[in-house]
């Protein structure tokens, strides 16, 4: 199966997506990203180049995971987040 390039994984792998949101489940709520950020950093994710099959190319990480964490940022040269 072929994945949207610009896509984020709950958009185009349900079941890949499915475990990245156990993971963050497992985020302690102090650390988790406010729900109007974690939109927000996904909305920004998805206008980015680096997006590919829903992981970020420049760290190799899954965007969804990265941007739940409240303390980590984006890894671009741009700081899109």
């Amino acid at each position: 199966m072929r994945i949207c390039k610009r896509c984020l994984l709950a958009e185009a792998d349900k079941a890949a997506y499915q475990t990245i949101a156990e993971l963050i489940a497992l985020i302690p709520a102090e650390e988790r990203t406010a729900e109007d950020v974690y939109r927000r950093r996904l909305s920004q994710c998805k206008e980015c180049s680096e997006l590919h099959d829903g992981l970020c190319a420049v760290c190799g990480c899954y965007v969804e995971h990265r941007a739940a964490r409240a303390q980590m940022r984006c890894p671009s040269e741009e700081k899109y987040w």
